[in-house]
């Protein structure tokens, strides 16, 4: 095994995903592994794709506009790879900011009825 290709069962341990996982993202063809006989094997271009994936997965892309994203650099270039990655990017920082207030209010929300149980148990030993 060359230090270049990772075997299916490397790649799953490398990138934390499960078997369903790998075979679902060659699949719906977001990975394109090289493949000798049952085996396949993952090279740079495979494991850069995998690393952009997961990043977009955990900002919260999905996998339809991961896969659209990934197919522009092969028909248009870098470029308007570059162009949908912002616009994509601004999208997705405002529905991030959306979710961190709601986030934020409902810690406060929270925090604000742990307190009111704090005082009602200290009436209570009262």
């Amino acid at each position: 095994m060359t230090e270049t290709r990772l075997s299916f069962k490397e790649m799953c341990a490398r990138f934390d995903v499960t078997p369903r996982t790998l075979r679902y993202y060659e699949y719906i063809e977001l990975l394109a592994p090289e493949k000798e006989g049952r085996a396949r094997f993952y090279g740079p271009r495979e494991v850069a794709r995998m690393k952009l994936i997961l990043r977009g997965r955990r900002f919260g892309f999905s996998l339809e506009e991961i896969r659209q994203w990934l197919l522009i650099y092969g028909k248009k270039g870098e470029r308007p790879q570059l162009e949908a990655w912002l616009q994509l990017a601004d999208r997705q920082l405002v529905e991030l900011d959306k979710q961190k207030a709601e986030l934020d209010a409902s810690i406060a929300d929270l925090r604000a009825l742990r307190e009111t149980a704090v005082q009602e148990m200290g009436k209570l030993d009262e």
